[in-house]
């Protein structure tokens, strides 16, 4: 009987081990993601599995296979026992980045060179980055539409942004700041590149 009953406990407290386990695997890829500021399309095109399904993982609301998880792990540069290992507690929320090791984020703008300069979206709100602008380069076609707040302060040259129908440009020692959800657009119309530091805040 007192056998049975360890047997039972034991249970119990494995299969709470891996609840907690498989618990966590959504919120860390939900984390890396959002540090490496890749959207949930970007992220299915690196990984070759469907935006659906990684947002069903993040929310905890699909279980991911151990191929679908290997996929998401290659596409994010971490091991796959990255995601099933425990944590060992949360950082503290403060991030230095040296100046002679600022990270490359992800974009999909040709012409669009950016250097990271601020910490995680995770624990933080905020993004920042060093923004390298080459001659033509644009946001393209279609207007960006997002949530959040953006504001740019150009450093050398000059940016053209087209907001809600109305024309700024940009210059040198300009800023501009401006709420992500109106239909927005951006080019560097000169011939040479623009610097600016670009900051992006999410609304929560």
């Amino acid at each position: 009987m007192t056998k049975t009953k360890s047997t039972s406990a034991a249970s119990v407290r494995l299969d709470e081990h891996v609840d907690e386990i498989v618990s966590s695997i959504g919120p860390k890829v939900k984390k890396l993601r959002q540090e490496q500021r890749l959207s949930l399309q970007q992220l299915a095109v690196k990984a070759e599995v469907s935006a659906a399904a990684i947002h069903k993982i993040e929310r905890n609301d699909m279980v991911p296979t151990i191929t679908t998880l290997l996929k998401v792990a290659k596409a994010l540069d971490r091991p796959v026992t990255y995601f099933v290992e425990q944590d060992e507690g949360q950082p503290e929320p403060v991030a230095f980045t040296p100046a002679s090791d600022r990270p490359a984020l992800f974009t999909p703008h040709v012409g669009l060179t950016l250097a990271g300069v601020s910490g995680p979206y995770a624990p933080f709100r905020s993004a920042a980055a060093l923004a390298t602008v080459d001659p033509g380069a644009n946001s393209g076609d279609k207007p960006l539409v997002h949530a959040g707040e953006e504001l740019v302060f150009t450093l050398e040259g000059s940016l053209i942004f087209e907001i809600a129908g109305t024309r700024h440009e940009v210059g040198t020692g300009d800023a501009l700041h401006f709420m992500g959800d109106q239909p927005h657009h951006w080019v560097n119309e000169g011939d040479r590149a623009a610097r600016a530091l670009w900051v992006a805040l999410r609304d929560s």
